[in-house]
């Protein structure tokens, strides 16, 4: 109970994250680094400051308190050296507009069990429970294992979203506390997949076979990018999992938002994608239509 993880967020009455009213623990810290990723704030393990720059009103209180002089204000600009902050906070604690804040704080499992307890009620009406996203809650494997087992001796319902990439060793050691996987399925070509997010995809599709194997409910998640993996090749390679796994509950298409690149500039880095924005409805329907052309009867928009 005294594992210790970087959390950056705890998200009560989610809706989205599993069946059932769920408490969705999201984690720091991923192995991949997916070009279109949308929560770009939880790829280092590390804490790190955020800029809320629609929140700024430029009063420059940051720049008079910060030690490490990593503000400033200049003709309606701020900037931020993130590489100097040292995370003390001052500048939190000067800021009267909530713009900036710190992202990542250390608990333990004890301490995330409280928080996750406070809505045991509504797990029991609805079917929900703890959901761990993040980043990738398996890059965290130590503190995401003692907190799944505990839930579970609590009789508390698991749900996991992973990437599906961490060693199948330590993989298959998690299977027994977990009730549900939503299981990213990304690009179906490794040297493609490797090439957009950094690692191959041969140890993801070995996890999600054992996970299938051993009984777990499994969503398959597919973010959907154009340019990317709007195709008819990785459609067909949905549609062939699908009749492979037939027992899997559901498949989810994540439509391609444009939302991960402020939150990049938020924390100090690059956009990506630039050209590249939200992908409409009206797409949404026509990959659905595609995909049930092909066979798949449970795809949704996620």
């Amino acid at each position: 109970m005294n594992e210790k993880a970087n959390i950056f967020d705890i998200h009560r009455a989610s809706l989205h994250d599993g069946p059932g009213i769920r408490t969705t623990v999201f984690l720091k810290g991923c192995p991949l680094e997916c070009q279109w990723c949308h929560n770009p704030e939880a790829l280092s393990a590390d804490a790190q400051l955020f800029y809320h720059f629609d929140k700024c009103t430029y009063c420059a209180d940051c720049v008079a308190v910060c030690p490490q002089s990593a503000h400033a204000v200049s003709d309606g600009v701020h900037t931020i050296n993130y590489d100097a902050c040292q995370l003390c906070g001052e500048c939190l604690e000067a800021c009267n507009y909530d713009a900036l804040k710190i992202m990542g704080k250390e608990m333990t499992v004890s301490e995330v069990i409280a928080q996750v307890q406070k809505d045991a009620a509504f797990y029991q009406n609805s079917g929900g429970g703890i959901t761990l996203s993040g980043g990738e809650p398996l890059f965290q494997f130590s503190f995401s294992k003692e907190l799944l087992k505990q839930c579970k001796s609590l009789k508390i319902n698991t749900c996991v979203e992973t990437s599906g990439f961490v060693s199948p060793f330590k993989f298959k050691q998690l299977l027994p506390y977990i009730d549900v996987l939503l299981f990213d399925y990304k690009i179906t070509d490794s040297q493609e997949h490797e090439s957009y997010t950094g690692v191959p995809n041969h140890v993801i599709l070995e996890n999600l076979q054992a996970a299938y194997r051993y009984g777990t409910a499994i969503y398959l998640r597919c973010p959907i990018v154009p340019g990317v993996n709007d195709n008819d090749w990785h459609f067909n390679a949905i549609a062939e999992l699908s009749e492979k796994f037939p027992k899997l509950c559901g498949i989810e298409l994540l439509p391609y938002h444009d939302m991960g690149n402020n939150k990049r500039i938020s924390i100090g880095k690059s956009e990506t994608f630039t050209e590249l924005k939200t992908v409409t409805p009206e797409v949404s329907k026509q990959w659905i239509a595609q995909l049930r052309e092909l066979g798949c009867k449970k795809v949704i928009i996620g």
